[in-house]
């Protein structure tokens, strides 16, 4: 997942938007906007209700996703984005540019440069080969053929097809077909990609290694992607923000962890409950600050630091960051015995440290193997925060649901 969400401007502003099926939908769109629910509107008129009043921002560089069930109006919603379908009302927003607004040749020209879209069924052309599959959208654009066949192949690649540019679709497995289908979607160089559903057709276990590969490639190239989804574990796992849909309204958006440990309805908490907390959350989602640093040199003054904690422990850091932990008996032992005033000669304990965006799966192992709470450092070997067996607990229990952090 990227770290890139913090734009001044959105890439994506989606606002007020709402898809009213049927002939008169500019009449009945009155009933919607008093209220009405989609399943009256539907009896009473024939026309049904799609999306109401979507608000989205999607900002450069970020995998975003929608999702929900059946019928919960995410496929529309990202079928708005290239205005494959029209809104009813609403203004959809790429880099400032209402792109309601565009013309037939606009238009063309914004999803052929700007947008490339990956479809749960692969959308291969079965009478041309994997590489011209590939190169299909350059070949809309008009780019030669050496320049075209030169880019697909080294999509091809990337995604791990290498060696089967001659072959057809129907000689590919799944898997590999959707390898073609992300392949020609980068191909273009488009910024934002749209992928709808793109990894439900497959295996558990190809699915999984999809979603690797999605990972490892957006770490690479930051793409915009708006990725469409049923499943809440692809959610958490590819994410930066999700928003989540019920009968075409949007009834909660945020940061995995926030969806997680908050769910603002009963509707998502009903989502989430099962989810298994070790593999969705991190460690930064949990941890607690430092309740005792001991950054003196003397030990003198390093007991004088440990003296106004409530623990009996501390975590030494120096020059160059985080070097174990200290116990305040060692201390006072040195003390008693008059040894060096130096802190360095003190017995340090050693407790690993962990990074913060290691998941809670990876470090269960760690947290019980010691009988501290294990400290979580950055890059540079500084100390971020504490990770303890009481918070861990906390998180994946069952009945927690709201966690201060």
């Amino acid at each position: 997942m990227s770290d890139l969400n913090s734009e001044k401007q959105p890439l994506i502003q989606i606002r007020g938007l709402y898809k009213l099926f049927g002939k008169n939908s500019k009449k009945v769109m009155e009933r919607v906007h008093k209220g009405e629910s989609k399943d009256q509107i539907l009896v009473d008129t024939a026309h049904t209700l799609g999306l109401r009043d979507i608000n989205i921002e999607v900002n450069a560089g970020e995998i975003f996703v929608i999702m929900g069930l059946s019928g919960s109006g995410k496929s529309t919603l990202i079928r708005h984005f290239n205005r494959l379908i029209d809104p009813t009302e609403g203004e959809i927003l790429v880099e400032g540019a209402d792109i309601t607004e565009f013309s037939p040749k606009q238009l063309e020209s914004f999803r052929q440069q700007k947008m490339s879209m990956v479809f749960q069924r692969f959308g291969l052309m079965p009478h041309r080969t994997v590489i011209d599959n590939v190169a299909y959208g350059l070949t809309v654009q008009g780019v030669n053929k050496k320049e075209r066949l030169e880019k697909a192949q080294e999509w091809l690649n990337t995604v791990g097809l290498s060696g089967y540019e001659q072959q057809y679709p129907a000689q590919l497995s799944g898997g590999q077909q959707q390898r073609v289908g992300l392949a020609r979607a980068l191909c273009t160089d488009a910024e934002i990609l749209l992928m709808d559903e793109a990894f439900s057709a497959l295996d558990p276990l190809i699915r999984s290694e999809m979603q690797d590969q999605l990972i490892e490639l957006q770490s690479k190239l930051q793409k915009t992607i708006v990725f469409i989804t049923h499943d809440l574990d692809e959610a958490l796992r590819l994410g930066d923000r999700i928003a989540i849909l019920k009968d075409g309204e949007l009834v909660q958006q945020g940061a995995p962890e926030e969806i997680l440990l908050n769910p603002a309805t009963d509707y998502v908490e009903a989502f989430v409950k099962d989810v298994n907390r070790a593999r969705a959350l991190t460690v930064e989602t949990v941890m607690k600050p430092p309740e005792c640093r001991i950054t003196a040199e003397t030990i003198g003054e390093a007991l004088k630091q440990m003296r106004k904690s409530s623990e009996e422990y501390g975590y030494y850091i120096n020059d160059d960051g985080y070097q174990g932990i200290i116990l305040q008996e060692t201390l006072e032992e040195a003390v008693e015995t008059g040894s060096n005033n130096n802190i360095s000669t003190v017995v340090v304990e050693t407790v690993p440290a962990i990074q913060a965006d290691s998941l809670l799966e990876a470090v269960i192992p760690d947290t019980l193997d010691t009988d501290f709470p294990l400290p979580v450092i950055d890059d540079d070997g500084q100390l971020q925060g504490l990770l303890s067996r009481s918070s861990l607990a906390e998180v994946l229990s069952d009945s927690s649901t709201a966690t201060s952090h």
